[in-house]
């Protein structure tokens, strides 16, 4: 297991899983990452995700604006070189989700996407989260994650790997010159070191 500093392309997280290979968690690079995200956001599957009637071009000016941010930050996991996840971390005092419950320091927001597969893997969904936690409680004490309140799966995903369910919530609309953010209703959910 590695943690490293990182530019875009180098790996800022590399773990061995037996069984899974190695996973490699690199900075999205917008540029050369917008077409394949939209593919998987544009998916019902991913509804949820709030991005399905996005453009190639919006997928890459999001994460444009988002990679110029010093406090979200956005990563495509890759297993044995291949993409197969979009994780993302953020500051909560300077995300919505701080309006909803009382922030304390060492908390890390986040947010997983895995990607479409034709051939679900027994066992790869908690092999990835368990990668993605390691990474994420690097120098943290505590994960916050707040998928919406009607995403069975992964308020499902992430009570199995040992997150605990907060209250349900109701995150504001945002609007601004470069971000618009549906209010949405979430289920908190917290992973403690």
């Amino acid at each position: 297991m590695t943690t490293i500093e990182s530019g875009h392309g180098q790996p800022v997280h590399e773990q061995f899983v037996e069984g899974f290979g190695t996973f490699r968690v690199i900075p999205v690079d917008p540029a050369r990452d917008a077409a394949l995200l939209h593919a998987w956001v544009s998916e019902d599957r991913a509804r949820f995700w709030g991005m399905r009637e996005t453009t190639v071009e919006d997928v890459r000016e999001i994460y444009a604006h988002l990679d110029s941010l010093t406090t979200h930050h956005a990563f495509m996991v890759h297993r044995d070189g291949e993409p197969v996840a979009l994780f993302q971390t953020y500051e909560p005092e300077a995300d919505r989700v701080s309006e909803c419950y009382e922030v304390e320091p060492g908390d890390l927001g986040v947010h997983l996407l895995i990607a479409p597969t034709a051939a679900p893997e027994r066992g790869f969904s908690t092999a990835l989260v368990t990668v993605l936690k390691t990474y994420a409680l690097t120098g943290r004490t505590r994960l916050v994650a707040e998928p919406d309140a009607a995403n069975e799966k992964a308020v499902g995903l992430l009570a199995r790997n040992g997150f605990e369910a907060g209250p349900e919530v109701v995150l504001p609309e945002i609007v601004l010159p470069e971000v618009h953010l549906e209010e949405k209703r979430a289920r908190l959910l917290f992973l403690t070191r």
